[in-house]
């Protein structure tokens, strides 16, 4: 029997490769012969470069770049394909994580360091990047990052712009010339699961940006600050961004990357599942097993990574369970999935479940499979 285990990250206890490795013990604890692939995955978040690499066979690059306060970060990358295909997330050069509380001020955090990112893997032989923008610190629309790209952000006096978004007030002209990469011959498509728009009341700045520190005077200085950008793009590259939807994401990251790489915004599920061939890693399967840490009404209504693995396994005709641990909104769940499993069958405290995650999936596997086994048996 092929089995595909395609479990996302159980958040807090386990990566996506480690749960695909206990529901593969699980399994082999019951059907020693199974033959099993492990397509370890993610949804565009945090994890989507251990994932990828994972799955893939990728390789990892490390590098220092500008943190969001412009001191020195060790970010990494992953490379796919014979290096062909990069996988970055902003969170790891630009991301809130990197900040306490008391340091978080979206008018000076830049996205500069995902920039020397993206130029990195460029100047490695990149030429399609799949770039997970969840998680950051910023609200400069990606003006860092398209500086550390070669572009010159100036002021009316010729200057360049200083870091963060508050600065965009002041932005009288882009100049291109400084741009070392061909980013039209490049494809760069961004992991992008919100439609906010750049600016207004549902824009970067009013909804994200009080959770990155900014107060409601701060928060119309930037959004007025972004809105600048918007117009100057709009003149000076001749690309209109200001209501695209998902431009909002990332503190304006989503509206940049489009301005600056020309990328494509999409459902993170959907583009990690192509990234991993998935439909062709389905091929001849008899089972697929995925999952994550909670599975409720938010995983079908989001588009997280196991409802993606479930319809692909669906359109292949292919069973597919879902194992979570914890279990909500079961007949929402019906829908996607042909069974789901619990990993806690009694009762624990939080701390004991997240610290034997591995065991309880394990466990809630092996469990699975006897069943199905008896099931087989039935008339």
């Amino acid at each position: 029997m092929r089995i595909v285990v395609a479990p996302n990250a159980f958040k807090g206890s386990l990566t996506a490769l480690q749960a695909a490795e206990a529901i593969r013990d699980g399994i082999l604890a019951v059907l020693t012969d199974a033959e099993i692939v492990l397509v370890p995955i993610a949804d565009g978040g945090d994890g989507t470069v251990d994932a990828l690499v994972a799955a893939t066979g990728g390789e990892r690059r490390a590098l220092p770049v500008r943190g969001p306060l412009g001191e020195p970060v060790e970010a990494d990358y992953g490379l796919l394909e014979q290096g062909q295909t990069a996988v970055i997330e902003m969170a790891k050069a630009s991301g809130l994580s990197l900040l306490p509380p008391s340091r978080r001020n979206p008018a000076v955090t830049t996205t500069y360091g995902v920039g020397e990112l993206l130029q990195h893997a460029y100047d490695a032989g990149a030429r399609r990047f799949i770039v997970g923008i969840g998680g950051s610190a910023t609200n400069d629309g990606g003006a860092g990052m398209a500086q550390a790209l070669g572009y010159h952000l100036l002021d009316d006096q010729g200057h360049e712009l200083p870091p963060g978004g508050l600065a965009l007030q002041r932005l009288a002209r882009i100049d291109p010339g400084g741009v070392h990469a061909d980013w039209k011959q490049a494809g760069v498509d961004v992991a992008c699961d919100v439609t906010n728009p750049l600016t207004g009341p549902s824009g970067a700045s009013a909804v994200y940006g009080p959770q990155k520190g900014a107060t409601p005077e701060l928060v119309a200085e930037l959004d007025r600050a972004l809105k600048r950008l918007a117009e100057v793009v709009r003149r000076d590259l001749g690309i209109d961004v200001e209501h695209v939807p998902g431009a909002g994401a990332a503190g304006g990251l989503g509206a940049g990357l489009v301005a600056f790489t020309g990328a494509r915004l999409a459902p993170g599920a959907e583009m990690v599942m192509d990234a991993l061939k998935l439909d062709e890693r389905l091929n001849g399967a008899s089972l697929v097993i995925t999952g994550e840490g909670r599975l409720d009404s938010q995983t079908a209504r989001f588009g997280k990574g196991p409802a993606a693995v479930a319809r692909h396994a669906r359109n292949a005709g292919i069973p597919v369970i879902g194992i979570g641990g914890s279990l909500a909104d079961e007949r929402e769940l019906a829908q996607l999935f042909d069974g789901v499993e619990s990993t806690i069958t009694e009762p624990v405290t939080l701390d004991e479940a997240l610290s034997a995650a591995h065991d309880h999936l394990r466990r809630a596997t092996s469990r699975l499979i006897r069943i199905l086994l008896t099931a087989r048996r039935l008339p």
